[in-house]
């Protein structure tokens, strides 16, 4: 089958265990392949590499039990935070409002990194909480196995799930905030990872002047709503909502 994303196939290894207290927080990072069909988006989006077909995922996944679940959903969206503050993107963390979760989420966190050259900013992460909606399904269980007296309740595991990183659209992201005139600025933290560490990498070639970047610049450079939108610095975030009272922003 092919997925839409490594939660699928990490949430179901250990389908009908009986997980001891001890091993839990069971925590897993996937890297795999995606596959979407992208129906319902209507078009937007569809030029160039943020929203495709196939692309390739960084997903974090846990189970926990459900004392901790929030615990863990606050440490996952540290990590993608951090990870974004690494490179130097602005962006901000918003709480979805509950019309417009699925069945399985309790909450969802997203974050959304600012793209310049659209004005706008656009959705790199989302983190949620699926408390026992996954594992109940599954039969992922934890605790004592035997039945010692009429108030024994099987307790299910709660699973919760995160991007770290979606290449396509990351890569998108920095292009987007490091692109000069002439080249690309390579944030600090990417340089290692490219022959010769170079702090800029210069264009080999000009634009083609009627490339689809040109033509969607004038739609661009029009902000949403007139005005000039406020553009947020390198390394700028929007404070997030915390639970449970968070900002949730339809």
């Amino acid at each position: 089958y092919l997925i839409a994303t490594s939660e699928q196939p990490i949430s179901a290894l250990h389908e009908g265990e009986w997980l001891n207290d001890k091993d839990l927080p069971i925590k897993y990072a996937g890297y795999s392949t995606c596959f979407r069909k992208e129906a319902g988006s209507h078009g937007k989006d569809a030029w160039g590499i943020f929203r495709v077909h196939q692309f390739e995922k960084i997903e974090q996944f846990v189970f926990c039990k459900p004392e901790n679940s929030w615990q863990h959903f606050d440490e996952m969206i540290d990590t993608s935070e951090e990870f974004y503050k690494n490179l130097g993107i602005p962006y901000r963390v918003v709480a979805i409002v509950s019309g417009a979760l699925n069945n399985a989420a309790s909450k969802k966190f997203d974050l959304e990194a600012w793209f310049p050259f659209q004005g706008e900013y656009k959705e790199l992460v989302s983190c949620s909480n699926c408390t026992d909606y996954q594992t109940r399904e599954l039969e992922i269980r934890f605790g004592q196995k035997k039945q010692t007296d009429a108030s024994f309740q099987k307790t299910y595991c709660h699973a919760l799930n995160s991007t770290l990183c979606a290449t396509e659209r990351a890569l998108c992201c920095v292009l987007e905030n490091y692109q000069t005139e002439d080249g690309i600025k390579v944030p600090e933290v990417l340089r290692k990872y490219i022959p010769g560490q170079p702090e800029f990498l210069p264009f080999t070639k000009e634009l083609p002047k009627d490339s689809t970047s040109l033509k969607a610049k004038g739609k661009a450079d029009m902000p949403k709503g007139g005005g000039a939108p406020k553009v947020p610095k390198e390394g700028d975030m929007v404070e997030r909502p915390k639970h449970p009272k968070e900002e949730q922003i339809s």
